[in-house]
């Protein structure tokens, strides 16, 4: 964990950043869920996507403090032993979705053509962890709930994030070494090629946040992908402000 998660949760502005942010990271885990791979790998991550379901649905029926690994396993149709192929504890069941996802986002920010931005190549390789996220939206608002009513699990949903992120901006960093950025007028080194990928990785965090919360408001005016590159398209124009 990079930071302190327990100096993140102070007020409920902070709870309400903190779950949004581990909303993100999740759903970016379990959208890949049952795509990619051979049958095998495909057999597996639906494994575990179904064991996260049950964990999560039993937390908001129940409450997590109540929800064991007996359970988790039972609702999901497989043995304990299996819960424990997956998931190190039950907290991870949780938190730690995919561990998989992280590799994936690292190679498609790695492999994305060379012509294009680097912040280009994060908006394609979050689209593609993204594609099915309408079909989510109910398990995101139980997962909130979940979050916000188990501190302890806040507390590593906001380590995880900050972890996840903390990789994508390692991935931006090699992708800037090996290609650079064939848009970019300014310098390749110095102390903003250093800050560069961290405040890309946060910045594009923040831009998948805030195409959830408003499409999840607005769910009938356009569909969440047309949301998500809406918000890409504004970043990458420099955020002009609207017209009035």
């Amino acid at each position: 964990m990079r930071v302190t998660a327990a100096a993140l949760i102070t007020g409920q502005t902070a709870a309400n950043f903190a779950c949004r942010a581990s909303l993100h990271t999740m759903q970016l885990m379990w959208e890949k869920g049952a795509a990619g791979g051979g049958l095998r790998e495909r057999k597996k991550r639906a494994t575990r996507a179904a064991l996260a379901e049950a964990a999560v649905r039993l937390a908001a029926e129940h409450g997590a403090e109540k929800v064991t690994v007996e359970a988790i396993s039972a609702a999901a149709g497989v043995s304990v032993r299996t819960f424990f192929n997956y998931f190190e504890s039950r907290d991870d069941a949780f938190v730690v979705v995919d561990a998989e996802a992280g590799a994936r986002m690292r190679r498609a920010v790695l492999e994305a053509p060379a012509g294009l931005s680097p912040l280009e190549a994060l908006r394609g390789a979050m689209a593609a962890e993204l594609a099915e996220a309408e079909q989510q939206h109910e398990l995101w608002r139980l997962y909130a709930e979940v979050l916000h009513a188990s501190p302890h699990l806040l507390a590593r949903g906001v380590g995880a994030h900050m972890a996840a992120e903390a990789d994508l901006a390692d991935a931006i960093a090699e992708r800037l070494r090996r290609v650079g950025d064939p848009h970019s007028t300014g310098p390749a080194s110095g102390p903003g090629a250093g800050l560069y990928p961290r405040l890309l990785a946060a910045v594009a965090g923040a831009a998948v946040r805030t195409s959830m919360d408003h499409w999840s408001a607005h769910q009938e005016e356009a569909a969440f992908l047309d949301v998500f590159h809406e918000v890409f398209t504004l970043l990458a124009a420099g955020l002009p402000a609207p017209s009035a």
